[in-house]
């Protein structure tokens, strides 16, 4: 099946989301493809880029695109159930998609026998890495994360040694070392500060090291699920965990936490008790706060002062909110590639033909033709009574007809398909250079990652 494609670039309508699915340079690289090229008026502008920008590039601005009419539809946030029954049958959709949580988007695509295409599922493998948005996304939200750190840390990061006397450098501690914790751990680094991480991981403290962090190691069971995602440990083990880290948060001035299992609400790492245990002034950065958050307490979106044991002082928890978003400009610049790369591997001679004997293509794929091609959403479909809706290689899934209860999260999630962001896979594959800041490839979300 083909067909000539009229793409369309959507302006986020969730309050916050400054990011956009598409740049001036991807719009040229679309139309390289064939492609004919629309973008919703001011899409760009949070992200830097006007409306003559994309007119200069190409594309044609309208100020709101006509739904029916396009062959594809470009976005950042998971769609409303409004907007994708408002899409015409056999279209395109290419975006994060957070299918675990999103069930009613979900229903909607594939009742309307629309093709989406969720990011958070691309393969984890080498020809892949170009159109993973998870990896690309928490890249962007862990840097951001210790720059919010540093921001309300009362003291320096690095070492000075002036005429006035000797400051030492702060002690960061980041727990969770996929692609957003390495990336928090390399400009913690790169600030001066002496930076410590553990991760339930093994494989990672090789990655820790070339980060320039070092490795705690803890007396715990391996938690290494399979394409280097890692999994829940027991309630015992969580709670041995907790008390083994205990007196490394106390002695950290800053404490970074990016832990997510994909699919699932994020782990408890750090009660209030260990919060309170650290010195007055201390930072908490909570990066998984969208997705339950690690540490007791966490809001996003809020700073929390929570007062230290002694009574002296207080320790700020810091809910991160939309950290991704928050550096539009080269989140939107790495997205957007994404994006373009995906629909390249799609598109010939101005026609997108998916190829589903294509791995990339067929793992990346949620709904198409009426079905639910990916089995751990249509698991996660089953949880809830409603209609039954066909899942391609398995028994029929359940499609709730209001969708889950809020904050509620199906047993046994979606696989890597869900995005809370920050959110997301751990990377491990090959260890990063702290030289060059490159990272191994692997998730978050739209802001956070994969869990520790």
């Amino acid at each position: 099946m083909g067909w000539r494609v009229r793409a369309g670039i959507a302006r986020e309508a969730l309050d916050g989301e400054r990011r956009v699915a598409a740049t001036p340079e991807t719009v040229k690289q679309l139309i390289g493809l064939g492609l004919e090229v629309q973008i919703e008026s001011g899409a760009g502008l949070a992200s830097g880029h006007s409306d003559d920008d994309y007119r200069q590039a190409g594309a044609s601005v309208v100020q709101s695109l006509n739904l029916g009419a396009l062959d594809v539809y470009c976005h950042v946030r998971p769609m409303e159930p409004s907007t994708a029954a408002a899409l015409r049958r056999g279209s395109v959709t290419v975006g994060l998609g957070s299918p675990a949580s999103e069930l009613p988007t979900v229903r909607a695509l594939a009742a309307g026998g629309i093709t989406a295409f969720a990011l958070e599922l691309v393969p984890r493998i080498s020809r892949a890495q170009s159109m993973d948005a998870l990896t690309s996304q928490a890249l962007v939200a862990g840097y951001r994360c210790v720059l919010e750190a540093a921001m309300r840390l009362p003291r320096f990061f690095p070492l000075y040694m002036t005429a006035a006397g000797t400051i030492p450098p702060a002690r960061v501690l980041v727990l969770g070392a996929g692609v957003a914790g390495l990336q928090a751990i390399g400009t913690a680094k790169r600030l001066g500060a002496r930076v410590s991480a553990n991760d339930i991981r093994p494989a990672s403290a090789d990655e820790v090291a070339s980060m320039g962090g070092t490795f705690i190691k803890l007396d715990l069971e391996t938690a290494e699920a399979s394409g280097g995602y890692a999994r829940e440990l027991s309630a015992d083990r969580g709670a041995l965990q907790r008390a083994l880290l205990a007196p490394h948060v106390a002695q950290s001035d800053v404490l970074i936490t990016t832990a997510a299992v994909p699919g699932r609400r994020a782990p408890l790492l750090v009660s209030r008790d260990m919060v309170q245990g650290m010195k007055p002034g201390s930072v908490v950065v909570d990066l998984a706060a969208e997705s339950g958050g690690n540490v007791e307490g966490s809001i996003p979106g809020q700073d929390i002062p929570i007062p230290t044991a002694d009574g002296q002082g207080v320790v700020t928890l810091v809910g991160i909110k939309d950290a991704a978003s928050a550096m539009p400009a080269d989140a939107s610049r790495l997205y957007a590639k994404n994006v373009a790369n995906l629909l390249a591997l799609m598109t010939k001679d101005g026609k997108v033909s998916p190829d589903f004997s294509d791995e990339v293509v067929a793992g990346t794929c949620l709904t198409h033709d009426g079905q639910v091609r990916h089995a751990p959403t249509a698991e996660a479909l089953t949880a809830f009574a409603g209609e039954t809706v066909p899942v391609v290689g398995g028994s029929a899934g359940v499609v709730p007809r209001g969708g889950p209860s809020p904050g509620s999260v199906p047993p046994g999630g979606a696989g890597s398909g869900s995005l809370p962001p920050g959110d997301a896979a751990s990377g491990s594959s090959s260890p990063g250079s702290a030289a060059s800041g490159s990272l191994p490839r692997g998730g978050p979300a739209p802001g956070s990652e994969g869990v520790r």
